[in-house]
């Protein structure tokens, strides 16, 4: 039996093993978020080093594990987060070094001082206002308790050890390689725009043959999920934004190209709405007329070849956008017929597809330097 189980866990260790080499090999090979941990992982262990030469071995202080234990978890993924994680961390430790001692004093009692002190300090923890750093008001409690140390001096060299520990992990993570996370922005603002036009070219080949319900509602799901990306998208900006907040080395970091600007996003989210809209309609038709795919696939592939066009092609871009404007005149052209059982579908249909054009001809002239188009749309 044991040989059976050695037999089965040693390939399960080597996909393991394989597992972590593929993780660990792009830290040394190409900047990314794994190069980013290592370095934040680094920094961290750097941080409770240099606590504890300081409050360990040259100061000798009764209670020099508080410091580099604080350091250790104040290397945060952005300066301001540090910051802010050192100021909650020590108001919480201060409360729970209080509490607990104030318990001892009144019990003279161990376990009576942890009934009194625990439940408050983890009420107290709980405090949304504290985040994360809450834990630590019970923990600080803990310490007091267990070790029994309730008098002045020991407080004080609690508390001051705890403030070492946090100016030396905020030190570090400011002045060490401070993170600025724009990689995410960028590559997100890559890839959304290839996205909507990847689904748009495949709507374009798709509607030109039947398509069933089913082939539908995948074009929709993709673009549920392009409105996701959109989400994502202002999660990663927002860490970006809170990366360069009290970054006193940001400016260092010139050769990071700059993410898109934040006005970017609202344009995308209104295109990826347009597509929702757009593959939402096309659900709903059971079968499009014989008129309407040719002018339809057309407006789509022109729509998605506006989306994808790269940085310099300012003389494609326009080009692209009145092949899609005329795709867009011809099968308003065909819908005005309103002979279709499904017309109230096709002429919503309609309607998508010109708010679609309307917000590409405003990232166009935006890209271009010209003003921001604010005619009305088609309601």
């Amino acid at each position: 039996m044991r040989r059976k189980d050695s037999v089965i866990a040693w390939p399960s260790l080597a996909w393991e093993a394989a597992g972590v080499w593929r993780s660990v090999r792009p830290a040394f090979t190409e900047a990314g978020p794994e190069r980013d941990t290592a370095v934040q992982s680094l920094k961290a262990a750097g941080a409770a080093l240099l606590a504890w030469a300081v409050a360990g071995w040259w100061w000798n202080a009764p209670m020099a594990l508080l410091a580099p234990w604080t350091a250790l978890f104040l290397v945060q993924s952005t300066v301001y987060r540090s910051l802010l994680s050192a100021l909650q961390q020590f108001v919480v430790v201060v409360a729970g070094t209080l509490l607990a001692a104030g318990a001892g004093v009144l019990t003279h009692n161990t376990m009576t001082a942890m009934a009194l002190a625990l439940p408050l300090t983890v009420l107290l923890g709980n405090y949304a206002r504290f985040g994360d750093q809450g834990l630590y008001a019970a923990t600080a409690a803990l310490f007091v308790l267990v070790y029994g140390s309730y008098t002045g001096f020991d407080i004080l060299h609690r508390l001051l050890e705890t403030l070492l520990g946090a100016a030396i992990g905020v030190c570090v993570n400011a002045l060490v390689r401070p993170p600025v996370h724009t990689r995410r922005v960028r590559r997100l603002g890559d890839r959304l725009p290839k996205d909507c036009a990847e689904l748009l070219h495949t709507v374009a080949d798709g509607i030109q043959e039947p398509y069933d319900e089913e082939q539908a509602r995948g074009w929709y799901d993709r673009a549920v999920r392009l409105t996701g990306q959109v989400t994502d998208l202002r999660v990663a900006r927002r860490r970006s934004d809170e990366s360069y907040r009290l970054n006193p080395a940001h400016r260092l970091r010139s050769s990071v190209p700059a993410p898109p600007a934040a006005e970017w996003d609202v344009d995308w989210d209104r295109i990826t709405e347009d597509i929702r809209a757009t593959m939402r309609t096309l659900t709903e038709t059971a079968a499009l007329p014989d008129c309407v795919p040719d002018p339809l696939a057309a407006l789509l592939r022109a729509a998605g070849d506006v989306a994808e066009l790269p940085e310099g092609a300012d003389d494609e871009r326009p080009r692209a956008l009145g092949v899609a404007a005329a795709a867009h005149r011809q099968l308003t052209a065909v819908l005005a017929d309103g002979r279709f059982e499904t017309m109230s579908a096709l002429g919503g249909l309609a309607a998508d597809t010109q708010r679609l054009l309307d917000d590409l001809t405003s990232v166009v002239s935006q890209r271009s330097g010209k003003p921001r188009r604010t005619a009305g749309r088609v309601p």
